[in-house]
């Protein structure tokens, strides 16, 4: 459904993405897991094009786009098919939570009014937000305020989901509620990218863990083989650090 091929990005000198492949199948939930600077969340814009990628090929359904010759065309159709959740919720503060919502439909899909606060409406119900149609950003949670960016993401009915460390800003008791939204949405059978430290949300929701480091895929394989019985050093000293207590078994 989802493949890449080859894909390289600097920012100066600085090499971020040193010839990153990934392949992802309708209805897979790919979790990647690694330090700060490994690549992680520029591997996700890439895909989005909200940064562009010096080198290598997407295909995405029945397009196939090479990042060197990239036209506005391609990028039109790219995002129709992806939605991204962002770490920091980027919510309109001036737009209540189903304007929110209905701003990509209305402005980039050009979706009739009516017809896209029915959307809305639908989608910020299945969050559990449905008495906060009317709530603007600064009268939510911050964990309210990620379910109105992943209700956002789904208004949108995309191909895949990318979902950029979507709990890493919240407070440690808001963390569950966005995570039970998420393996929601896995369980609808919506094909995610998941960026995150959650470690428990990697092993029951994903079906396959990659690990990046220094801008390469390390290592990959199911949450059983990853944290069981990861093959590469790098994979297992960053698990351990991260999981001490668990000893590379959940």
């Amino acid at each position: 459904m989802i493949e890449i091929r080859s894909i390289y990005k600097k920012f100066g000198k600085n090499e971020i993405l040193k010839g990153v492949d990934l392949k992802v199948e309708k209805g897979e939930v790919i979790v990647i897991l690694g330090p700060s600077g490994s690549g992680k969340t520029t591997l996700l814009r890439c895909i989005n094009f909200l940064e562009k990628a010096d080198d290598g090929e997407l295909i995405i359904g029945e397009d196939k786009i090479h990042f060197q010759h990239v036209t506005k065309k391609d990028i039109f159709n790219v995002r129709k098919k992806t939605a991204m959740v962002f770490q920091n919720y980027n919510l309109f503060n001036n737009k209540t939570a189903i304007e929110n919502v209905m701003e990509g439909l209305v402005i980039a899909r050009k979706v009739p009014k009516k017809e896209a606060e029915q959307i809305s409406k639908k989608v910020l119900d299945k969050v559990g937000l449905s008495d906060k149609y009317d709530f603007y950003p600064c009268q939510l949670s911050g964990g309210q305020q990620q379910r109105v960016g992943i209700a956002r993401a789904l208004a949108l009915n995309p191909e895949v989901i990318l979902f950029d460390e979507p709990t890493s800003a919240l407070d440690p008791e808001l963390v569950g509620d966005v995570l039970e939204v998420m393996k929601k949405v896995a369980e609808e059978g919506i094909t995610m990218i998941v960026v995150t430290h959650e470690m428990s949300f990697a092993y029951d929701i994903a079906t396959r863990v990659i690990f990046m480091e220094g801008g390469v895929v390390v290592e990959e394989g199911t949450p059983k083989e990853i944290f069981t019985n990861a093959k590469e050093e790098r994979t297992r000293t960053f698990l351990k650090r991260i999981v001490p207590e668990w000893s590379y078994t959940i």
